[in-house]
């Protein structure tokens, strides 16, 4: 729990000490090493500044107060004396840095903040020399949700909400999001199956479609890491595009962010399973499930998916083909009917290159069946590298 700067003083200590000295963070070890080992939350219940800002950003969890606490690097006043004139909340509201990723999320009030520490935390263990527990589930794992057969438009174009399915497939009331606001074209959070704990990563086509932006990438890879330390399986909901694409994406070296989140799903060990609900494009959709090991992975019948969109590599594949005809335009739409015909996901899965096409009503039972299963394969201890903050 923070308020405050939690540093070495103000600058009227130099003068009482006689001295100056080269900053140094006695205990910052300890804080790296804590999150390798317990978890770790943070609850900014005031003005959070310098060194306390610090603190806050080295959790697993992290929530401000709106209106009551803001972070920053440097206050106010500081940061006036450079020129820059602004309020606690202009500088650094809860709404700025629940937007940013700095924070995972931000509350109304105090009273919130301990609820969600309190629901965040009985989905880990005390420690990474345990596995999570199991809680008690009433719902039931056969439990099948007519409208999920909808759930995906047939029109490629149109956007969907992906929360109601996670909520749908998961067991009642133990949905947690973490990050609502930050890397918005993945949701991600902690849920049970049958009473055993999962770390959920779902692709959000209402923002971008679902295309990997840098924030989401630093997403992906901040949830996968978590569960990888604390022993969750991990589930993903695929419907991903690839990675943004254009300048805005070079600014943002989104191609680094990306290749992170892609190794950090190759250096988890947790049990992996994946359900294509639709789009897996490119080094992006990739990242459905780490390739080199054995991961429950499954699709609904409105897969799509490819090294590249067939709209979007059609004219440069066929470029040759369409300068000599004499109808281009009509050559073009032969040779899109033509592909149309191979993009089937049952195509793919009569060459084994998905292990199976699910009704979507039945993926609750199928992800229950998987966490099940997945509990032979989690083991105790710390893992060989270290958590990244």
């Amino acid at each position: 729990m923070i308020e405050g700067t939690g540093g070495g003083g103000s600058v009227r200590t130099l003068e009482s000490a006689g001295y100056t000295y080269i900053p140094e963070i006695p205990g910052w070890e300890l804080m790296t090493a804590n999150l390798s080992q317990v978890p770790v939350v943070a609850l900014g219940l005031g003005p959070v500044a310098g060194l306390g800002a610090g603190r806050m950003v080295m959790a697993h969890y992290s929530l401000l107060v709106d209106g009551l606490a803001q972070m920053f690097v440097a206050g106010p006043p500081v940061v006036a004396a450079a020129g820059e004139h602004r309020t606690k909340e202009e500088l650094g509201g809860a709404h700025i840095h629940a937007a940013n990723g700095a924070v995972d999320d931000r509350v109304a009030s105090e009273a919130e903040a301990y609820l969600r520490t309190r629901w965040f935390l009985s989905y880990l263990p005390s420690s990474v020399d345990e596995l999570p527990a199991r809680a008690p589930c009433h719902d039931p794992v056969n439990r099948a949700d007519d409208w999920l057969i909808e759930a995906v438009p047939r029109d490629p174009r149109r956007l969907y909400p992906v929360r109601p399915i996670v909520e749908a497939v998961v067991d009642k009331g133990t949905w947690f999001e973490i990050g609502r606001e930050w890397g918005t074209g993945v949701v991600t959070g902690l849920a049970r199956l049958d009473g055993w704990p999962v770390a959920i990563v779902a692709s959000n086509p209402e923002a971008l479609g679902g295309l990997w932006t840098a924030a989401t990438a630093r997403k992906v890879e901040r949830m996968v890491d978590l569960a990888d330390t604390f022993h969750l399986p991990i589930i993903q909901l695929v419907d991903n595009p690839g990675f943004l694409i254009g300048r805005r994406a070079e600014e943002e070296a989104t191609i680094r962010w990306g290749s992170r989140a892609l190794a950090a799903i190759y250096q988890a060990s947790v049990p992996w399973a994946c359900v294509v609900m639709r789009k897996a494009y490119g080094m992006a959709g990739s990242g459905h499930a780490p390739a080199d090991r054995f991961r429950w992975r499954m699709a609904w019948p409105s897969g799509d998916w490819g090294s590249l969109p067939i709209a979007g590599g059609l004219e440069a594949a066929y470029r040759a083909d369409l300068e000599a005809a004499d109808d281009p335009a009509a050559r073009l739409a032969e040779i899109k009917a033509r592909l149309e015909q191979v993009r089937s996901p049952f195509r793919t899965a009569e060459k084994f290159g998905v292990e199976a096409i699910i009704d979507p009503r039945q993926t609750r039972a199928e992800l229950c069946r998987f966490a099940a299963m997945a509990q032979r394969a989690l083991k105790p201890g710390k893992k060989g590298r270290g958590l990244r903050p």
